[in-house]
């Protein structure tokens, strides 16, 4: 009896689109694919896209290799003070090297975070808060904890799973009982008038600060001022005598030149003498001089004037005017 081919044929497509459903899969970007089969972690991994696998036996798992973040919720803290405080909210943000994914499943499986990450957060968290007091952890050191805990972290996972960077830690105010949180409200309250206190003194002492270097400035403004006048003061008188000296200087010589002239001239004057007013010139000056002075009188009668009665008959000698008979001849 002949078995009807049509049948058949719709069987065996149905049984391999059946087969290829689960055989296909894809990996999204930015994450690596492990399988197993049989439970067993097999060496091959593939990258983004899609891929075949032999269905029922072989699964796989996408393990993410671009930044992540893990949350770490709700973890207990105990200080070396005895107070037990939450820590509400960690966050952990790390990346994993594609090249090292084969290594860390197979050391930590798939869910390496769980252990390399959530595990020593509870761990490093306590290790930090057992030595130090509530108000460290709450207060004075609570800004260093993040860095601490990313230091911690990177520390070991350097040894235990290289290729995990951890690339920060972000945490959150821890949760503390009410009571010892009223009293760091009231003790917040206090610093905090105290610091406006603290604050308005600073400004206080900035505004006398900026009062005197005004203070200052202005004097040194005027003493600047003040030294430039003076300067120029000083260089008017200094112009002031120079221009004097100048002029002095000028009427000596002027003084001087004349003088100079005089003696010269005199000199010259001495020197002319010495030639002309020789002993026979001043001989006739004098004989001159006494024939300018003497008078001649004519006629019969000599002024009385000319007779002094104590000495007598003084003769003068009269010119007597000739007759004219005498012109005649």
């Amino acid at each position: 009896m002949a078995v009807p081919v049509g049948p058949v044929i719709a069987v065996v497509f149905a049984l391999l689109g059946f087969m290829l459903n689960f055989s296909l899969h894809r990996i999204e970007e930015g994450h690596v694919g492990v399988y197993y089969r049989g439970g067993a972690l097999l060496t091959g991994t593939t990258g983004p896209g899609f891929h075949i696998m032999f269905p029922f036996i072989t699964t796989f798992r996408s393990v993410q290799t671009t930044l992540q973040t893990d949350e770490v919720k709700n973890v207990p803290c105990g200080t070396s003070g005895g107070v037990v405080i939450y820590f509400d909210r960690i966050e952990v943000v790390n990346l994993l090297n594609s090249n090292t994914v084969y290594d860390i499943v197979k050391n930590y499986t798939a869910d390496y975070d769980r252990t390399l990450i959530y595990n020593k957060i509870h761990h490093e968290l306590n290790q930090f808060c057992s030595v130090h007091s509530l108000h460290e952890v709450y207060i004075d050191l609570f800004d260093q904890i993040d860095e601490n805990l990313k230091k911690s972290l990177q520390l070991d996972l350097t040894d235990m799973a290289p290729g995990l960077f951890i690339q920060a830690v972000r945490v959150t105010k821890p949760k503390i009982p009410e009571s010892i949180r009223k009293n760091y409200e009231s003790m917040e309250g206090e610093k905090s008038k105290l610091l406006i206190t603290v604050e308005r003194q600073k400004v206080v002492e900035k505004e006398a600060e900026t009062e005197r270097k005004k203070a200052v400035i202005e004097a040194e403004k005027a003493a600047q001022v003040s030294k430039i006048q003076w300067g120029q003061k000083i260089m008017e008188k200094e112009s002031q005598r120079k221009i004097s000296e100048i002029e002095d200087m000028t009427h000596l010589a002027k003084e001087k030149a004349m003088a100079d002239a005089e003696y010269y001239k005199a000199h010259r004057v001495a020197e002319a003498n010495k030639v002309t007013l020789t002993k026979e010139y001043l001989e006739l000056r004098k004989y001159e001089a006494i024939a300018a002075n003497n008078k001649i009188y004519f006629g019969a009668d000599i002024p009385k004037m000319f007779l002094d009665p104590s000495m007598g008959h003084v003769p003068v000698i009269t010119k007597e005017k000739p007759s004219k008979e005498t012109v005649k001849q």
